[in-house]
């Protein structure tokens, strides 16, 4: 499996650097996206990874999901380049696109772009050839999931999330855990909390491989974990 980072920017961007976007490719699968943050559709359009099979959404906080608007008016000015790939989110939040959309664009619109499911918890699914499920984190009361992705080796995702029991079971068994660090300190989390510093991360991760992200630039940390950013390629 061959993980590109198309971004890595915590809920503000780093300069130049798109959200949240991990592509996975390789193996027996598909092209395969976990999540599409604000920049990440110019950035696989400008590294020509286009058009993929299937993209996987952990929450609905817009610097996870946002470049999915600009892809739907993309479709149809370039259908061959965005094809048409399986969107799968949260419970619920195909309505709540469907929602979005009307109230500002057009209700069918991602119904337009994208062929649309929703994943349940903790249910094992299918998509662009790999097996994937979703566990229930701790993101300030939201609906958000942590991924676990099998194909032949295991690459876990943490989307977003404070330190909960989950965290370690995507992490335990996996070839690499992707987690984010947004913190400088927990102190500065709110009440529930929703993210994590480096050593909250490396903490979760327990003995398996661990890149971090969703981390400001201006964090620099001394525990030597390994960091993503843009263009960062892994092959596990």
């Amino acid at each position: 499996m061959l993980i590109d980072v198309i971004g890595s920017s915590p809920a503000w961007p780093n300069p130049g650097q798109a959200h949240a976007g991990y592509l996975l490719s390789g193996g027996s699968g598909g092209r395969l996206l976990l999540d599409c943050g604000p920049g990440v559709l110019g950035e696989l359009r400008r590294r020509e990874l286009l058009p993929i099979d299937a993209i996987v959404v952990t929450h609905l906080h817009l610097d996870h999901w946002g470049d999915l608007v600009p892809w739907c008016w993309f479709s149809r000015g370039h259908p061959g380049e965005a094809g048409r790939p399986e969107l799968w989110v949260p419970p619920g939040a195909i309505e709540a696109l469907e929602a979005f959309g009307k109230a500002y664009g057009r209700e069918d619109q991602f119904g337009r772009a994208f062929d649309m499911r929703e994943f349940a918890p903790r249910t094992p699914f299918e998509v662009a050839g790999r097996s994937v499920v979703a566990l229930p984190v701790t993101h300030y009361g939201v609906a958000s999931f942590g991924l676990r992705v099998e194909d032949g080796v295991t690459l876990s995702y943490s989307g977003d999330s404070a330190p909960c029991p989950e965290l370690g079971e995507l992490a335990v068994g996996a070839d690499m855990f992707i987690c984010e660090a947004t913190l400088a300190d927990s102190a500065d989390d709110g009440d529930p909390r929703g993210h994590m510093t480096a050593d909250e991360a490396i903490a979760c991760a327990g003995d398996t491989r661990l890149l971090l992200t969703h981390r400001p630039i201006e964090l620099e940390d001394s525990t030597g974990a390994e960091r993503a950013r843009p263009g960062l390629q892994i092959e596990l």
